[in-house]
């Protein structure tokens, strides 16, 4: 697996994911389908967009975990390479990327369309010319990318949330029941089966909610970030959906609607007549060209993640996963760009778009396959921020859903979706087969029946962990400020003394026995050294108990010698063979917190990874130097108590009278260079140093208290 010379940066809020999924939900979807799906259930269509909207949630909800716990480019297929195997994510790569492409030209055709209403110009030029317009875009920046897609979102939620006030104003001001009974009868006019074959037609006017997982690489905070926009999207795309199609249905002509390739417009020409000339169907035009153009934006920002994952991986051919000057793929943004315009040269890119549904929905069914599969697989490094609840049933739920829908494609979409899955497999042993070693997480599921596990992705989820960094509710600054801190200065000390140490000190705090403890370290490294950086190394164990993390530190100003024999190896680290140790961890957390556990490691291997640990770490004067190495800036701060400033104000006072912002904590307090834990009842003195750790805002203005 090649590993990316230059990541995507992170420069998506929570916004710019809801923009990107709201965007990629509204176009034909809302601006087309509706009257067509009429003429298959009739005045129960609005309904049948509504039962559409739940039946995706169980996806969204899988997808939402998966995103978190894989925040990488390429969205679907990283995640089901990573979970069921590079075969399958060559199946899911390349058929994502081709029906993705699909969507995005029809929807491009769509936009010129629309804009042919006031201007006499050929759709599909005009079409291939926002295409090249778009991809141009994207190479730019996915920031830049996002802002017009803001715009474009905020401009077609805007316009429609004026339609549907407008719309239900106008109902309200006439007989309800009346029109009820007029335009809603028969509610069911082709039956139950009438109404889910509506509702597998409709379906896939959400499919595109998951599309900013593809970018998930470049969210910020995506633990947080991903789950909020897309749930804010989903929310807002059944309702517009559904009230917008409630009032089409309202308010026209039964058997016209049904034929109406623009119900919208012809809808809004009823009841918003009042606004002088054609600003109705001018408001309406305007919020279709912006639902089309932000779905064919997101989608080639969408797709042109996947050749780039894809070519991380050896799957597709390495310069694909280039990052240009502008921090975007741009070849594959070209790649990808060049197809859109091919397919709108030579195919009937509406048809093969319809075709294009049935393989999103074996997607989405995989996606659901995938999040059983990590939770089975018992895998500790599988950290999602966000926990899809009811598992399984949420899971099998939407299995069961994408497989009842995709019967309801009919035979031209099944065979279009055998025909991406072929093409696929054949790419896969032709092109890739030989270049890869690594398997999924299905590999895990299989050595709990006596297989072989894929240590490689146990590594590299490790590596997702690092990047993500810390939670909010992880207590490390807490698990820092009171571990336990040893300064080694007599020569000839051995690394088994430094374990004994360490074994005792730990042992009394989380209440087990000092050999017992001991034991756990040996069994896991055998005495060898866990090497986490130049000079640094680890030993760490998760015991069977509840407890709280207990840190113990250990600085050899000198050095430990250790021989490269008993430097345990890690195929992550280059540096294996060094055998000089200044700094040594030994961390111990409870069974029962895990994948805590691994994020404090992952956390301490990036605050030793900085260039300059080495030369800070043997320059710190004292205990308090020492942990505040460790600590988050942003998190903490010493405070000096003196008589002339603002902090004279604490001199005399206990701990718990004093008021500090937020739930800040005073943890260390140095006074005359004797470094203790505080409690309630200590009283603060002239001269002492409060060691404080809190949220970033809290800590903020602690700092201006001591600028003060």
């Amino acid at each position: 697996m090649i590993e990316e010379a230059k990541k995507l940066k992170k420069k998506l809020g929570a916004f710019d994911v809801f923009a990107i999924a709201t965007g990629a939900m509204f176009s034909s979807g809302l601006f087309l389908l509706p009257g067509l799906a009429a003429g298959e259930t009739g005045p129960s269509v609005f309904l049948a967009y509504l039962v559409s909207g739940l039946f995706v949630l169980p996806t969204m909800l899988s997808k939402a975990e998966l995103a978190t716990a894989f925040p990488r480019a390429g969205g679907t297929y990283y995640i089901i390479d990573r979970t069921l195997g590079p075969l399958m994510g060559s199946i899911g790569g390349i058929g994502s990327w081709l029906s993705l492409v699909f969507k995005s030209a029809f929807a491009l055709i769509g936009m010129g369309a629309y804009i042919s209403i006031f201007f006499e110009v050929p759709i599909t030029p005009v079409a291939i010319i926002l295409t090249v317009a778009f991809g141009a875009l994207n190479i730019f920046g996915a920031k830049e990318t996002s802002k017009l897609q803001n715009i474009l979102v905020v401009t077609l939620i805007s316009i429609m949330a004026f339609y549907l006030v407008q719309g239900f104003s106008y109902l309200f001001s006439l007989d309800f029941l009346d029109i009820h009974r007029k335009q809603f009868t028969p509610f069911f006019t082709n039956g139950i089966q009438g109404f889910f074959a509506t509702v597998g037609m409709v379906f896939v006017s959400y499919a595109g909610l998951t599309k900013v997982v593809s970018v998930a690489e470049e969210v910020e905070n995506p633990d947080r970030n991903i789950p909020r926009g897309m749930f804010l999207s989903i929310f807002t795309a059944i309702t517009v959906y559904v009230a917008g199609v409630y009032i089409m249905t309202a308010v026209l002509e039964p058997a016209a609607f049904r034929e109406d390739l623009t119900p919208v417009a012809t809808a809004g020409e009823i009841f918003l007549s009042w606004l002088p000339g054609d600003i109705g169907l001018i408001l309406v035009v305007i919020a279709a060209i912006a639902a089309f153009a932000s779905t064919g934006n997101a989608g080639i920002m969408s797709a042109s993640r996947f050749p780039l994952a894809m070519a991380r991986d050896n799957l597709v051919h390495p310069k694909l996963a280039q990052i240009g000057k502008f921090d975007t793929p741009a070849i594959s943004i070209i790649a990808t760009t060049g197809m859109m315009v091919f397919l709108l040269l030579v195919f009937n890119v509406k048809e093969v778009a319809k075709l294009a549904s049935a393989f999103k929905l074996l997607l989405f069914g995989l996606l659901n396959l995938a999040v059983i599969v990590m939770r089975e697989s018992k895998i500790k490094e599988y950290d999602p921020g966000y926990i899809a609840p009811f598992y399984p049933w949420i899971q099998m739920m939407g299995i069961l859903i994408s497989g009842l829908l995709i019967l309801e494609m009919g035979i031209l979409s099944i065979m279009f979706t055998v025909a991406i899955m072929l093409l696929s497999v054949v790419w896969y042993y032709y092109y890739a087969y030989n270049q890869i070693d690594r398997q999924g997480a299905i590999y895990h599921v299989h050595e709990r029946l006596g297989q072989f596990k894929d240590r490689g992705l146990e590594r590299e989820m490790r590596r997702i962990m690092q990047e993500k960094g810390l939670r909010e509710e992880d207590p490390y600054e807490l698990v820092v400020s009171k571990a336990a801190v040893l300064d080694v200065e007599e020569p000839d000390v051995t690394y088994e003394y430094i374990v004994r140490k360490a074994s005792h000190n730990l042992a009394a705090r989380v209440n087990v026995e000092a050999d017992q403890l001991f034991q756990e370290f040996e069994e896991m490294s055998g005495f060898g050294v866990i090497p986490i950086g130049e000079g640094a190394a680890l030993n760490h164990s998760r015991l069977n108990v509840k407890t709280e993390p207990e840190l113990f530190i250990i600085r050899v100003k000198d050095g430990l010698s250790v021989p490269a024999k008993h430097f345990k190896s890690s195929a992550d680290d280059e540096k294996a063979g060094e055998n000089k140790l200044y700094a040594i961890f030994f961390l111990v957390s409870s069974e029962d917190n895990a994948t805590q556990h691994l994020r404090f490691l992952a956390h301490l291997a990036d605050m030793i990874d900085q260039d300059d640990f080495l030369q800070r770490w043997l320059k710190a004067d004292n205990e308090g130097e020492i942990r505040e190495i460790l600590l988050r800036n942003e998190r903490f701060i010493n405070l000096k108590i003196r008589s002339d400033d603002e902090t004279g104000r604490m001199i005399g006072k206990k701990i718990h009278e004093i008021e500090l912002p937020g739930e800040s904590l005073i943890a260390i307090l140095k006074h005359e260079d004797q470094i203790s834990i505080p409690h309630g009842n200590t009283i603060i003195r002239d001269g002492d140093e409060l060691s404080i750790i809190g949220e970033a805002d809290d800590i903020k203005r602690i700092k201006e208290l001591k600028k003060n």
